[in-house]
C-alpha cells in the first residue's frame, strides 16, 4: 500500500456474512485507516476453517451481523514500530502483546469473544453504499481485500515463505505441530493416536513425527487420510471406526500400542471423541490433549477413578504457541524443508467463489490458494 493512502478509507471487496448459516455476500465495503498500534493488511492469501464453519452457522455466539469473518502485509499505524510498510505478515486470532501479565507467562494465548477491535470495541468496516458498520471477528476478518488487525495480532515474516504457504501458519498447521511442540512435549520412541486427520490432525501427526515419535496411528472415517496424506506426514498406523466390528477405538488403539498411546490427540470437536481418546491413553501417564472446536455443550465423562491412575486430559488452544515467538520458527522450519506446508494444498479458488469453497468444505475438506493477480484468494483447511 503506497504510503499517501494509510491515512486515508480503502474501498475494496468483502465477503460478508449477513445471516447465520446463509451464504455470504459480495459487498463494496470500506476499511478505515488504522488508529494507534494497529495495522492495515493487504490480503494476498486467507484461509477457511472447519471453525468458520462452526461459526458461520450459529445464531448465537460473540459475533454479531453483519460480520466479516475469518483470518499478508500494510499500512501501518501511530504508535507502531514491530511492522513495516511492505512487510510479509501472518494475522492470528491469538494475540501476544508481550506487556500483559498473561503473556509473561508460558502457554497463555488470548481469543477475543467480543467483535469490535481489541482496545476500544469499534468497527473498521462499513458498508461503502450505506456507512452502516460491519463487525469484525475474533480479531482478524480476513474475508476481505483490506483488513484493519490490532498489532498484537500481527506476526512479521522473514522472505522465504510463499504467501499461500504462509497463511497456512496463521491456523491448522500452527496449531496442530504446536500442540505436538508445546502442550504434549512428546518424547522420542513415545507412542501417539491422533483422532481426526483433517489438517489440524495431519499437522499433529507431522509435529509428533518432528519431535521422534515411534508410532503414529491416525484414527478418521476417511482412509484416503490415513493411507496416503497421513503417511506422508507421519502417520504409521490407521483405524477406521467403521471397521472395528464391535471392538471401540480405545480397544484397537490399546491393542496396537501394547496398553495404550503415551499421548492421545482429539482434533474433531467432540466430547464423545474427546473420552474415547482419553480411554486409548496409557495408564500411569498418558496424556490426552483436546484441540477441536466444539459447537455443543455436552459435557466429557470420565471416571474419577481414570484420572487416579495417572492420566491427565488438557485443552490446547493455537497449539500453546506464542505467536510472535513461534511462527517465525515454524516458517523457518519450513525454508530448511524441516516442516511440510505443501502436503496441505489441494485446490486453488478465486475470492468469488468462496461461497463454493464452504459447499466444500462440508463435502470434504480442502485448501485453496490466493489468486495473485487480484491480490486476494481462499484457502480452506479442516480441523475435523
Amino acid at each position: 500500500m503506497e504510503q499517501n493512502t494509510a491515512t486515508k478509507p480503502i474501498r475494496c471487496k468483502a465477503a460478508v456474512s449477513k445471516v447465520a448459516g446463509q451464504p455470504l455476500e459480495m459487498e463494496e465495503v470500506e476499511v478505515a485507516p488504522p488508529r494507534a498500534h494497529e495495522v492495515r493488511i493487504r490480503i494476498l492469501c486467507t484461509s477457511l476453517c472447519h471453525t468458520d464453519l462452526t461459526f458461520w452457522r450459529l445464531k448465537d455466539f460473540p459475533g454479531q451481523h453483519p460480520i466479516i469473518l475469518r483470518h499478508e502485509a500494510a499500512g501501518v499505524g501511530e504508535h507502531v514500530h514491530e511492522v513495516a510498510v511492505g512487510d510479509t505478515v501472518v494475522p492470528v486470532f491469538s494475540a501476544q502483546c508481550g506487556d500483559c501479565p498473561d503473556w509473561r507467562l508460558p502457554l497463555r494465548p488470548q481469543l477475543p469473544a467480543r467483535p469490535g477491535m481489541p482496545r476500544d470495541g469499534t468497527a473498521r468496516f462499513s458498508f461503502a453504499a450505506t456507512g452502516e458498520p460491519i463487525h469484525n471477528f475474533t480479531g482478524v476478518s480476513s474475508f476481505t481485500e483490506y483488513t484493519v488487525v490490532d498489532v498484537a495480532h500481527v506476526v512479521r515474516l522473514k522472505p522465504g515463505v510463499p504467501p499461500e504457504k504462509a497463511c497456512l501458519l496463521s491456523c491448522g498447521v500452527s496449531t496442530g505441530v504446536g500442540a505436538a511442540w508445546k502442550v504434549a512435549a512428546v518424547e522420542p520412541g513415545s507412542s501417539v493416536a491422533v483422532f481426526g486427520l483433517g489438517v489440524v490432525g495431519l499437522a499433529v501427526a507431522q509435529g509428533c513425527r518432528m519431535r521422534g515419535a515411534k508410532q503414529i496411528v491416525g484414527v478418521d472415517l476417511n482412509p484416503e487420510k490415513g493411507r496416503i496424506s497421513g503417511k506422508r506426514l507421519g502417520i504409521t498406523d490407521f483405524i477406521n471406526p467403521n471397521d472395528t466390528g464391535e471392538k471401540a477405538v480405545s480397544e484397537v488403539v490399546k491393542e496396537m500400542t501394547g496398553g495404550g498411546a503415551d499421548y492421545c490427540f482429539e482434533c474433531i470437536g467432540s466430547t464423545s471423541v474427546m473420552a474415547e481418546a482419553f480411554q486409548s491413553s496409557r495408564k500411569g501417564w498418558g496424556k490426552t490433549i483436546a484441540l477441536g472446536v466444539s459447537s455443543g455443550v455436552a459435557p466429557i465423562s470420565i471416571p474419577p477413578e481414570d484420572i487416579l491412575m495417572g492420566r491427565s486430559l488438557v485443552g490446547s488452544l493455537f497449539g500453546g504457541l506464542k505467536p510472535t515467538a513461534d511462527i517465525p520458527i515454524l516458517a523457518q522450519k519450513y525454508v530448511d524443508k524441516e516442516l511440510e506446508l505443501d502436503e496441505f494444498v489441494t485446490h486453488e479458488m478465486r475470492f468469488d467463489d468462496i461461497n463454493r469453497a464452504f459447499e466444500l468444505l462440508t463435502q470434504c475438506f480442502i485448501w485453496m490458494g490466493g489468486d495473485r493477480e487480484n491480490g486476494v484468494g481462499v484457502e480452506a483447511l479442516d480441523n475435523a
